[in-house]
């Protein structure tokens, strides 16, 4: 009995997330319509998406965010965001940690997530990843957004890892556009988020989003031939703080 009025609790939690992600997008639908007619208006698109939709789902979720920092991150200055990716409540936590705008390089397949993906796709820099073109005009969009003085974000798995693995290797997208572009990598440790919402059905609860904001990687002087390096880093900076979370 008292399983299943656990697993009662944990259906009407998917419920109420997945009511608390569509409900602001309808109510603020005009005004988020207006703000991706033009790049010129993503900052605007932006401050709305962090602070009406992604705080509503965090805090209505009973997930409050608890952010350390070693080091802050200027304003109207550009970088790469990387963090490990474990949950939906990532894209949230993301917009929550950065006051810098910036946009998600993500997988094209969200585009098909319906009400998410109408906007997803208006405002994220898509990627096939099995399309070698699709990799390439990536670049050349992400040039075009730091240009506009925006900053990246990123989950260099590539993808959501299976439960069991802590974090999963990184691929070299998101360190090769860094180097390229000069900016700083900003590592993130998300260490609560596979606890509160995990892609296991059957799980997830109410409580703390810890984020550690690590120090800054900075590329200045780095060379194409550095990536593999810098990759595995802040990869190993993520891992250690991960571990001593568990």
């Amino acid at each position: 009995m008292i399983k299943l009025l656990k697993n009662i609790g944990h259906v009407l939690y998917r419920v109420w997330f997945y009511l608390l992600v569509a409900l602001p997008i309808f109510v603020f639908f005009p005004i988020l319509l207006l703000t991706t007619i033009s790049e010129r208006t993503y900052p605007q698109f932006f401050w709305i998406a962090r602070n009406l939709w992604a705080k509503t789902i965090l805090y209505g979720m009973g997930c409050f965010p608890k952010i350390t920092w070693q080091q802050k991150l200027e304003r109207d200055k550009s970088y790469m965001l990387v963090a490990n990716h474990t949950s939906m409540l990532d894209i949230m936590l993301m917009l929550y940690t950065s006051k810098n705008p910036f946009v998600f390089v993500g997988k094209m397949e969200l585009a098909k997530i319906p009400v998410f993906g109408f906007f997803y796709k208006r405002v994220c820099i898509l990627v096939d990843r099995n399309n070698p073109k699709s990799r390439t005009a990536v670049y050349r969009r992400v040039q075009h957004r730091l240009q506009q003085k925006l900053s990246i974000c990123i989950f260099p798995e590539g993808g959501v890892p299976d439960e069991e693995v802590l974090l999963d290797r990184f691929k070299d997208g998101a360190f090769r556009m860094a180097i390229r572009h000069h900016i700083p990598v900003v590592p993130m440790s998300f260490l609560d988020c596979k606890k509160r919402f995990s892609w296991t059905f059957l799980s997830g609860g109410p409580g703390p989003l810890r984020v550690k904001v690590h120090s800054f990687f900075e590329t200045g002087i780095l060379g194409a031939e550095d990536t593999s390096t810098l990759r595995e880093e802040v990869r190993q900076v993520i891992l250690s703080e991960l571990d001593a979370s568990t």
